[in-house]
């Protein structure tokens, strides 16, 4: 099956909202083998919408849209969709039903607005929303399958998994011939992965097998596809370029599950290590102790964070001497290995790892530029600094920041000596 996405709202075209549903929606479907052939946001036009729909029909079986399913004045989703399969509205009783119920419960008054999501075109299978008040909305129209979902994420990936979904696997019957495999790598960048460390794999790209690189916040995804006429054949094929990976970068793969993130892959190895972690944070700001209680269950192996900014706190918390912050200014190693030194022994932890950096996009300098970032970890047995540069952009160095003193401490829990990007250490 060949699938269309169209993304409805004025507010994705002009950038006030980001429009992460056609990257879900279209990871969703080829999850489940169904092939997206194209993706398209329109703004709140009848005529727009209609122009795409025809045209969208002409290349897919099904069309996937969300967004302006909304109780205002300018989403036009449905009133389009009533027109352009024929019809009349009627009253969904159900979900007029759920919303007074939701409505009393939290104690605001019903709009007629709102009362209005009730109404749907007779020619539709309503898909009944229980993460929200504006159902979903399942047409089948010339030939065509037309899935009508509300924009908000949390709603539309709802109705995805618990209703379209199932509708779609009873039309498409069961299809194992096609088998992916997943692989998350850190600390290191696309083009090293792809040409130092794995290398040439154009003896494993048979026929039916592909490779793609996905990169993410928290570093590079791998996908490995095959096809073949079974699962389990379409899985041998790609058997080979699986292992070959593995052998290659197996210090850069923190999991092989898709979608898994770099802090619950730490937050699993601290849990089996039996070993907790506390945090000392400067240029971070209290963001990798964020990331960190991100993960279910952190309150097992998180002890907690000195968020010390000012280089006063940093002498007052974490006991670094004033000499150290003048002869070597609280951007460096040695000020580093006191934090992180400090902050296991002062919460209690087995763990302590510090960060302190320039996140810009000023105050950096030409023997420490903006971007410089510093990370000290202790355990007891080790006890390191390690240095690196980022970019000019605050929220980029703060992310990136976290992320690679999780990838370190990954590390050295899984005995790879080798640091995030190749950095060298300093030892304490």
């Amino acid at each position: 099956m060949r699938a269309s996405i169209l993304t409805i709202g004025n507010e994705l075209l002009i950038g006030d909202i980001i429009n992460t549903n056609a990257a879900w929606i279209g990871t969703f479907l080829t999850e489940h083998d169904i092939e997206p052939v194209r993706s398209v946001t329109v703004g709140d036009s009848e005529a727009e919408i209609v122009h795409h729909l025809r045209d969208c029909a002409k290349v897919s079986e099904l069309i996937i849209i969300t967004g302006g399913l909304g109780p205002t004045h300018d989403d036009v989703t449905k009133h389009t969709l009533l027109r352009y399969t024929g019809g009349r509205f009627t009253e969904h009783t159900p979900t007029r039903e759920f919303i007074e119920y939701n409505f009393k419960k939290r104690g605001i008054p019903i709009s007629k607005s709102n009362l209005g999501q009730a109404q749907v075109p007779d020619t539709c299978e309503v898909l009944f929303n229980k993460a929200g008040t504006a159902p979903g909305m399942w047409f089948e129209h010339e030939g065509c399958i037309l899935v009508s979902l509300p924009g908000v994420p949390v709603e539309m990936k709802y109705l995805m998994e618990k209703e379209v979904w199932p509708r779609l696997a009873q039309k498409l019957g069961t299809n194992g011939s096609i088998f992916r495999h997943y692989m998350q790598t850190a600390g290191i960048g696309e083009s090293t992965l792809s040409d130092i460390e794995i290398g040439d794999v154009s003896d494993k790209l048979i026929e039916g097998v592909q490779l793609a690189f996905l990169p993410h916040s928290h570093g590079v995804g791998l996908r490995i596809s095959s096809t073949g006429g079974t699962t389990e054949e379409a899985r041998a094929k790609a058997l080979p370029l699986i292992k070959h990976i593995r052998s290659k970068a197996r210090e850069h793969i923190y999991s092989e599950v898709q979608g898994d993130d770099l802090p619950a892959a730490v937050g699993r190895l601290l849990e089996h290590s039996k070993k907790t972690i506390a945090t000392a944070e400067s240029c971070t700001g209290g963001l990798l102790g964020s990331m960190i209680t991100d993960v279910p269950g952190s309150s097992g192996w998180y002890n907690g964070s000195i968020v010390a900014y000012q280089n006063e706190l940093k002498t007052a918390l974490l006991d670094v001497p004033e000499s150290v912050l003048k002869a070597h200014g609280a951007v460096s190693a040695e000020t580093a290995l006191i934090m992180a030194k400090a902050a296991a022994e002062k919460l209690g932890a087995d763990i302590g790892l510090s960060t302190t950096g320039i996140a810009g996009p000023g105050g950096g300098s030409e023997e420490k530029p903006v971007g410089l970032v510093w990370f000290g970890y202790y355990d007891g047995e080790r006890h390191f600094a390690m240095r690196a540069q980022f970019f000019k952009n605050r929220k980029m160095n703060k992310e990136r920041t976290a992320l690679v003193a999780l990838d370190i401490t990954r590390r050295v829990l899984t005995g790879v000596t080798r640091m995030p990007y190749d950095a060298p250490v300093i030892i304490g």
